[in-house]
């Protein structure tokens, strides 16, 4: 490896003993990119407080410089030094971290996250994993590394180590293989800000799950493409090569099909692909499912993915957002 830049030569691929994490520490320390496991995605991981690290980031996803990051640290009192808890935040940061919830809060005063990560906003998206591997890494780092999904801009999130090697070999200076992550999709992301909670993106803690812990039912996030506040908000995300169709009632001999639950849509049996995110209809698994399923029917050719209709409650929400999101104009 030549450099640390955005093509820093031949990404090393390290297991996830600690002779890999150690050396994905020193990596990041040094301003290195290094893709790591969470129970979510994989995470594309630099130095948060270092901003050239971070706009390497950028360059790698080729991502717009506008769109905040995720900080991730290895627990609550590092991320209370980097941002400031209200009572909500603090509630929900309790309840449900380490795990796949991120808290938009104000940045605190002596916080060291990146003027670059936060995309000049004088907020601060924060999030302790729940993956061990994840964790060991942060403490290891000493500082937030901030890991948005490991991926080009707008494709498919990875859920294996192979899909960020498709979109970012040679581009970043390592990755730990840690085998499929089990959530499958990002984390939920809420802002606890003047106040308020608001659900900025649907993800692995359910909707339900954190209003149970608030007693009152979020906001919603109403934000803007244009100059989101938290991660993961550009209308068009998660974007395969075909074209999605979404809430198919039939399929057109020439389309792929994600199917979801045990009966098919007419036209079903003719597509020219099919993957069933769970035919016992189960969300859970189907939001495990949804990346990599998305990911092979493109690898097909098809022209267009025809997606079944997938019900919106409990994580279903999650996936339709992504699904939403894959299916918008680009």
């Amino acid at each position: 490896m030549n450099d640390l830049g955005s093509i820093p030569g031949e990404t090393l691929r390290l297991d996830i003993d600690e002779a890999g994490i150690e050396c994905s520490a020193r990596l990041l320390r040094s301003g290195g990119l290094v893709a790591f496991p969470t129970e979510t995605v994989y995470g594309l991981g630099a130095d948060a407080s270092d901003a050239e690290a971070v706009a390497r980031i950028y360059a790698a996803k080729e991502r717009p410089s506008f769109n905040p990051l995720i900080a991730h640290l290895p627990g609550l009192d590092a991320a209370r030094r980097e941002g400031v808890f209200d009572g909500l935040a603090l509630r929900l940061a309790e309840a449900f971290w380490p795990g796949p919830l991120t808290l938009v809060v104000p940045a605190a005063s002596g916080g060291t996250v990146s003027d670059l990560a936060r995309a000049g906003l004088p907020s601060v998206a924060l999030r302790v994993p729940a993956n061990p591997v994840a964790l060991s890494l942060l403490e290891k780092v000493g500082r937030p590394v901030a890991a948005p999904s490991a991926n080009r801009s707008g494709r498919v999130s990875p859920t294996r180590a192979e899909h960020v090697l498709a979109d970012l070999d040679g581009r970043i200076a390592a990755i730990l293989n840690g085998g499929s992550t089990p959530v499958g999709l990002e984390s939920t992301v809420v802002a606890c800000l003047d106040g308020r909670a608001r659900l900025l993106r649907p993800g692995g803690v359910t909707r339900e799950a954190v209003e149970a812990i608030l007693g009152f039912a979020l906001d919603a996030g109403h934000e803007s493409a244009e100059a989101p506040i938290g991660p993961g908000l550009l209308a068009s995300h998660y974007a395969p090569r075909a074209a999605v169709r979404l809430d198919a009632s039939r399929v057109e001999p020439h389309e792929a099909v994600l199917l979801f639950g045990p009966v098919d849509p007419p036209g079903a049996e003719a597509a020219t692909a099919r993957l069933n995110l769970s035919a016992a209809g189960d969300l859970r698994e189907a939001a495990a499912a949804l990346f990599s399923s998305l990911r092979r029917l493109d690898e097909v050719g098809t022209g267009t993915i025809a997606v079944a209709p997938i019900p919106r409650t409990g994580l279903g929400e999650a996936i339709n957002d992504r699904l939403r999101r894959a299916a918008a104009p680009r």
